[in-house]
């Protein structure tokens, strides 16, 4: 599969998985359930509480959690000694982060939702109606996060055989 088309697939199944009703960072983690080797039920339960910011404390948007979430599989920090692994990891955290921050204007939940404060924090989810869907830029930037993801990936060849 050519580059273009697999940042398309993993983007428009990122939003597939967010239309069927998981929060954002489980959409993204579960966009590259394949890629990581790893079962749809772990990554359901790895992502469960980063919707609305975590939680719904509308803090870092759970998309980005997931962008880091998955860094940590394909480029993971394993011996707490090695300071440039660590560095490593840390670096792709940033730069995946500034890319999403880049195109977005902010990683954090209720800018991105455009509240100037979080008063939403109730753990009460939000029912996905049709409204939902029309008044939150949600889908869009879960099609971002695996994007950027995908892109990535496929610059630094991890999906070589």
């Amino acid at each position: 599969m050519d580059r273009s088309s697999f940042i398309t697939q993993r983007e428009n199944s990122a939003r597939d998985f967010f239309r069927q009703g998981f929060n954002c960072g489980q959409a993204v983690l579960l966009a590259f359930a394949d890629v990581l080797g790893l079962d749809e039920l772990v990554l359901k339960k790895v992502g469960s509480g980063l919707g609305g910011g975590m939680g719904r404390l509308r803090e870092v948007c759970g998309t980005v959690s997931a962008m880091t979430i998955i860094t940590g599989f394909l480029k993971p920090a394993l011996n707490p000694t090695d300071l440039q692994e660590r560095r490593a990891n840390y670096e792709l955290v940033q730069k995946l982060a500034s890319e999403f921050r880049r195109k977005n204007g902010s990683i954090v939940c209720r800018e991105l939702l455009g509240k100037r404060s979080a008063e939403e924090r109730n753990p009460e989810p939000s029912e996905r109606t049709p409204g939902y869907y029309a008044a939150r830029p949600c889908e869009r930037l879960v099609g971002d996060a695996a994007g950027i993801v995908a892109g990535w990936i496929c610059d630094n060849d991890f999906l070589k055989p």
